[in-house]
């Protein structure tokens, strides 16, 4: 698979536009651009047999967010915090990431 560019980053406020988990709001704790997933806190939970270990970990069941299709996320614009697409702005020579909607940038 072709690397392709992802336009949501790692700590981006997002919305999930598609999936189970469908108008969850979330913030990307990472990106994976290679597989073009994003991993967003409390979306797309999972429950995983888990072994004790040496670090104190006890053993059970636990709840873990897995990875989901960038495809299916949308950044949170701002300003209104509804979805919104990204886009570009170069000024002075500093290319920043812009909310489409709104035209505030980006953090």
């Amino acid at each position: 698979m072709t690397k392709l560019k992802m336009k949501i980053k790692k700590n981006d406020d997002v919305i999930v536009i598609a999936g189970r988990d469908k108008g969850k709001k979330g913030k990307v704790i990472a990106a994976m651009p290679s597989e073009q997933k994003v991993l967003v806190a409390g979306v797309n939970m999972v429950k995983r047999h888990q072994k004790a270990d040496a670090q104190g970990n006890k053993a059970g069941i636990v709840a873990k967010s897995m990875p989901i299709h960038v495809s299916n996320v949308a950044l949170a614009d701002p300003k209104t915090g509804k979805a919104t697409r990204v886009g570009y702005k170069i000024e002075k020579g500093a290319k920043t990431r812009i909310a489409k909607k709104s035209g505030t940038p980006v953090a």
